[in-house]
């Protein structure tokens, strides 16, 4: 019963989805909590990590590579195997972080709540916000989990979305369509990186490139949040989130949840499935773009191919590089 108890006071105790690393180096090894490296690209398995973090390999196991797209969702038995297979319990409170700071560890977080579990949290600048702090990590290989755990996938409809539902969502007055790409790739003056799809975007959807919700490599307070969405949505409160491969378009659906907005989805395929040659329509140019979109700016590419996603000199993260 103590034990418990305990579990349900860290339940309580997690603040929301987003935790700070003060929140987690205070809490770290506690019986109950698991931290999982959500790292994508070049920053997959690079050999630092927080200590005692266990694999969350977006680019290998958990997601399904039995079609062509990337980063798609594996289905519930697959996913319910891979948690079990990281210790991963029912009652256990996770915190996901990558080594980007915000990048691919969103895109865990909204894994795990589709998936039916809601005690996760994103890690509030990822590994550099960590390193920053001068807090320990580890550089060995991750030791196997001492044992297997009793997660059980319980998916919820709605929470990922294909293509039908998204040609709903654009002609549904009700409902805003954000694609998180860069604006160029949005208004389709640049080529997209992954060869055959076309360049544009979805008719009406709203450009909102994933680097406008952070600052400093952190979220931006959630007022702030709050502001940059009504000003998009005005009274749209079912959003839909769209990327390039499903990856940051969940950085807007975090940003979102910490705005206050409860009716999300993310559209899996995105536009590695929207951009290929097919009916679906394609629109160019500047018809939604919805903030200033900087020029060089560091976060001016969406999902790049791991090549794209380098690590400093000094083992810190950096940001993914335009393409």
């Amino acid at each position: 019963m103590g034990d418990d108890v305990s579990a349900y006071a860290r339940r309580e105790d997690l603040p929301g989805p987003l935790v700070g690393v003060d929140w987690l180096a205070s809490r770290l090894g506690e019986p109950g909590l698991v931290v999982l490296d959500a790292s994508v690209g070049a920053h997959r398995g690079s050999g630092r990590r927080i200590p005692d973090a266990r694999p969350f390999d977006i680019d290998g196991a958990l997601s399904d590579h039995s079609g062509p797209l990337p980063h798609t969702m594996p289905d519930a038995r697959r996913f319910t195997e891979e948690l079990r297979s990281l210790g991963v319990h029912d009652t256990d409170t996770v915190v996901v972080y990558d080594g980007a700071g915000i990048y691919s560890s969103p895109r865990a977080w909204w894994m795990l709540r589709a998936m039916g579990f809601d005690r996760a949290a994103v890690l509030d600048g990822g590994l550099p916000a960590w390193t920053a702090a001068g807090l320990p990590l580890e550089t060995a290989r991750p030791a196997p989990g001492a044992e297997r755990g009793d997660f059980t996938a319980r998916p919820r409809a709605g929470r990922i979305v294909g293509s039908d539902e998204v040609v709903a969502a654009l002609a549904d007055p009700a409902a805003a369509v954000f694609d998180a790409r860069s604006g160029e790739r949005y208004s389709g003056v640049v080529a997209e990186p992954r060869p055959g799809l076309r360049a544009g975007h979805m008719p009406g959807a709203v450009n909102l490139p994933f680097g406008e919700l952070q600052r400093d490599g952190r979220m931006r307070p959630a007022d702030e949040l709050r502001a940059v969405f009504a000003a998009l949505a005005g009274d749209r409160q079912r959003l839909f989130f769209s990327c390039g491969s499903g990856v940051t378009a969940c950085v807007l659906a975090l940003g979102a949840e910490l705005a206050g907005y409860r009716e999300q989805a993310v559209y899996d395929g995105s536009w590695s499935e929207w951009g290929l040659p097919s009916e679906l329509p394609v629109a160019t140019g500047t018809e939604s773009v919805g903030q200033p979109h900087r020029p060089g700016s560091p976060h001016s590419c969406q999902n790049p191919e791991p090549e794209q996603i380098g690590v400093r000199a000094d083992g810190r993260g950096r940001t993914p590089l335009a393409r």
